[in-house]
């Protein structure tokens, strides 16, 4: 009882705390008002332990329409029961002692106990074992509340709640739903985490995975067009045909002739396509980067620029590419490169052979030249469009890498799984043995491979010196020109700026 006598005064301070006033009256009742109408938790709690310690029942007087103290959960003990509080409107009459209750008993076991006072209470007199086997027993629904509670003086001692039954089912819905979708975005948060620290022990134990991120080879959009037809992409003087660099690796290759004989491409086999390569025309080699095929939308169009200024231009795609046959790797990429560079210069006769490589197959046209300027049979010129300096450093600042540039651990996870695959791409180790003419385009945009890149790597080539007896070129485009990785051909000045370095190509 004292432990009682406590908590009612903790409570009963709290409660009052909230708005409520306590007073107590004869017969051991009590009752709480709340001055600013509020059904508190703390009001609540007041009058039911002050209920329990004083042996009496409380009533609570708001300034709200009666109802039912609901969802008030016990843990530990059976359940209290709800009748010891007697709710009645503020100003309504009240005698004291005057708690009266349903003519049925709601307690299936005892209904002798349901009386002329509230079901539930004792006396004092009355063994404290009885009393909580009836609270025990006393059903409650499924908000914790007592079942056939009335509250004498209101309409709701007839047997119902209507508009409080209403507000707590709608209140219960929105709950729900509140509930339901936290706990959908709570999942989905934790999925996301995991995957997020996931796929870096995913990378690092599959390097097979880094790999694909770098070459992308099947990415073959456009994926719809038929690369034995280059005419279906407006390429009518160019020739489809196939190379075979080793056993059980087969490359498509693609030959535009210079716009200048177009008609008479019109209809001609391989053989005429060959036998026009020794003419007085050069031929451009272009390598062209990571996903997608020789017949990429911008691609084509770079075809169209060069062929128009009088260039043949051979395109093909590496192993494991767009319809070429075997697993790509650098070394593979490199030695297709060169076999379609022998297949050229054992055609062309002593026209000038220049090689053009964009973005990843930048990479590709350092390894071949520096291979080709060791064994002294160098191209004429190398063209690198967005360049980078190694694959390292381009895989650091490539956007997919943006979430986890400053993971823990960046390198070993996603960098050293690279190098461990043999893919280097050193740019900037092999222009120190590049022996040819070297311009470099990069535009200002460009969000693939940033512009430093590229303006580091020609810093690194213009002091080189195998470079010091030729010509290393820099053009940068600005950004408000929007050529961005891809679009350097729309530049108006790229014909000019071809003709200038090159030389003399025009008249050829």
């Amino acid at each position: 009882m004292k432990l009682w006598g406590h908590c009612a005064g903790l409570t009963l301070l709290l409660g009052c705390s909230c708005g409520g006033t306590v007073q107590r009256e004869r017969g051991s009742r009590g009752v709480i008002h709340g001055l600013r109408g509020s059904w508190s938790p703390f009001l609540h709690l007041s009058a039911l332990v002050l209920s329990h310690a004083g042996g009496g029942p409380v009533a609570l007087v708001t300034r709200q329409p009666p109802r039912v103290i609901g969802r008030l959960e016990v843990t530990g003990a059976a359940p209290v029961c709800g009748a010891q509080l007697c709710c009645v409107q503020e100003g309504a009459q009240q005698q004291p002692g005057q708690c009266s209750v349903p003519s049925s008993c709601a307690h299936p076991r005892s209904a002798a106990s349901c009386a002329p006072a509230c079901p539930g209470m004792r006396n004092r007199s009355e063994p404290a074992a009885r009393e909580h086997d009836r609270f025990g027993a006393a059903p409650l629904d499924r908000d914790c509340r007592l079942k056939n509670l009335r509250i004498p003086g209101s309409t709701a001692a007839k047997g119902h709640y209507p508009h409080d039954s209403d507000c707590d089912s709608k209140g219960m819905r929105r709950l729900s739903r509140r509930h339901g979708l936290w706990s959908r975005l709570r999942t989905f948060i934790f999925a996301l985490v995991g995957l997020y620290i996931a796929i870096p022990f995913l990378v690092k134990i599959c390097p097979a995975i880094q790999t694909q991120l770098v070459f992308l080879n099947l990415v073959r959009f456009p994926y719809f067009i038929d690369l034995k037809r280059p005419q279906d992409q407006g390429l009518n003087h160019t020739c489809n045909f196939y190379l075979q660099p080793e056993e059980d690796v087969s490359i498509g290759v693609w030959h535009t002739v210079p716009a200048v004989v177009w008609k008479d491409a019109q209809g001609k086999d391989q053989a005429w396509y060959e036998e026009v390569m020794s003419t007085s025309y050069p031929v451009i080699l272009y390598l062209h980067g990571n996903a997608g095929t020789r017949g990429g939308d911008h691609r084509v169009q770079l075809y169209k620029v060069l062929s128009s200024l009088g260039f043949h231009v051979i395109s093909f795609d590496y192993r494991g590419w767009g319809d070429s046959v075997g697993s790509p790797s650098e070394t593979g990429m490199t030695y297709d490169a060169l076999h379609v560079f022998d297949w050229i210069k054992a055609r062309s006769g002593d026209n000038p052979v220049y090689i053009w490589g964009h973005s990843l197959g930048t990479g590709v046209a350092t390894n071949l030249v520096r291979r080709l300027c060791e064994r002294e049979t160098p191209p004429d010129a190398l063209i690198l469009e967005s360049p980078f300096t190694n694959i390292r450093e381009e895989a650091k600042s490539h956007p997919f890498s943006v979430i986890y540039r400053y993971f823990p651990g960046f390198d070993w996870f996603f960098l050293d799984p690279i190098t461990a695959s043999g893919i280097k791409f050193a740019n900037d180790d092999n222009v120190k043995y590049i022996s040819c003419p070297l311009l470099i385009l990069h535009a200002e945009d460009d969000p693939v491979i940033p512009f430093h890149l590229g303006r580091k790597l020609y810093n690194i080539a213009a002091p080189a010196r195998s470079l010091r007896d030729y010509k290393v070129q820099f053009v940068p485009f600005h950004k408000d020109l929007g050529y961005r990785h891809k679009y350097i051909y729309r530049s108006p000045e790229l014909k000019q700026i071809l003709r200038d370095f090159l030389g003399g190509t025009e008249q050829q």
